[in-house]
């Protein structure tokens, strides 16, 4: 790069106040300086486009490689999952041979043509009830609310008799 130190910045302008005048210098030098300013927006756009063509480059190269790693994973779980259909439909063919000759085997009911598993039953808890840890008895005698009640039944529940509605004072 041209290297300018102070002297050198000093002789220029010294050139340039004796070949365009005091009157015209002013607004020359802000010519060039709007002329540089454009040149120097114009290199850091160029470099700007090219950097992003790398970049699009590389997101390219990235995408066709995980395009090919997920076709070549794509690829291994089909033939796992047909794998194992090849053995599930072995050990069921091996299990209705030799359940042919039987009625039942381990639980499941054959009845000629296919093999039935047994009856589901469903276990002894009442799912649908929600149960607490704390006993009734706790609740009750610690104050805790058991049962959703509205604003209004609220205070109409602690409101004194004498102000109740339907009496007269």
């Amino acid at each position: 790069m041209i290297d300018f130190g102070f002297d050198k910045l000093a002789l220029i302008g010294a050139v340039a106040l004796v070949v365009i005048g005091p009157e015209r210098l002013p607004r020359v030098a802000r010519t060039i300086g709007h002329l540089l300013g454009k040149a120097q927006r114009y290199v850091s756009d160029v470099k700007a486009e090219v950097s992003r063509s790398i970049e699009l480059e590389e997101l390219q190269k990235m995408k066709t490689e995980m395009e090919s790693a997920a076709s070549n994973m794509a690829s291994t779980v089909q033939q796992e999952v047909d794998s194992a259909n090849k053995a599930f439909d072995q050990t069921w063919a091996d299990v209705s041979n030799a359940a042919s000759g039987e009625t039942s085997l381990s639980g499941y009911a054959y009845d000629g043509s296919a093999l039935h598993p047994p009856a589901y039953r469903s276990p002894k808890k009442n799912w649908r009830l929600k149960r607490g840890a704390t006993p009734q008895w706790y609740k009750q005698r610690a104050g805790v609310r058991r049962h959703a009640q509205s604003g209004a039944a609220r205070v109409a529940r602690f409101r004194p008799p004498s102000l109740r509605p339907g009496r007269s004072l």
